[in-house]
């Protein structure tokens, strides 16, 4: 997975950068099918900003999460883009297909 990290009103740091791979390094153990990541770090005011777009095989998924601090939105991003990639997975997954193998063993 490629992943680019860039930051609007902030510097981004390599602990921050790092912080960012770490999280969205999960996603790939569930979807094999990401191909790459950009993440977008805002600073607006009081608000930090965490926005990311994934490109998977078939389908762009987008989510945004807000917070107080960075690393705050950094994690509920990374929660809200494994939630949407593990539907995205079951959504291409043939669920009719195990269904078939067991009816054709009895």
């Amino acid at each position: 997975m490629h992943l680019s990290v860039t930051g609007h009103h902030v510097e981004i740091s390599a602990p921050l950068r790092s912080y960012v791979e770490k999280k969205l390094e999960r996603l790939v153990r569930h979807s094999d099918h990401v191909i790459d990541a950009h993440c977008v770090l805002t600073v607006e005011k009081l608000q930090q900003r965490a926005e990311a777009t994934l490109h998977l095989r078939g389908e762009t998924i987008h989510a945004l999460a807000e917070d107080a601090n960075m690393y705050a939105a950094i994690d509920a991003l990374a929660d809200k883009l494994d939630r949407r990639v593990r539907k995205h997975k079951e959504k291409i997954s043939d669920h009719h297909a195990a269904e078939a193998q067991k009816g054709a063993r009895v």
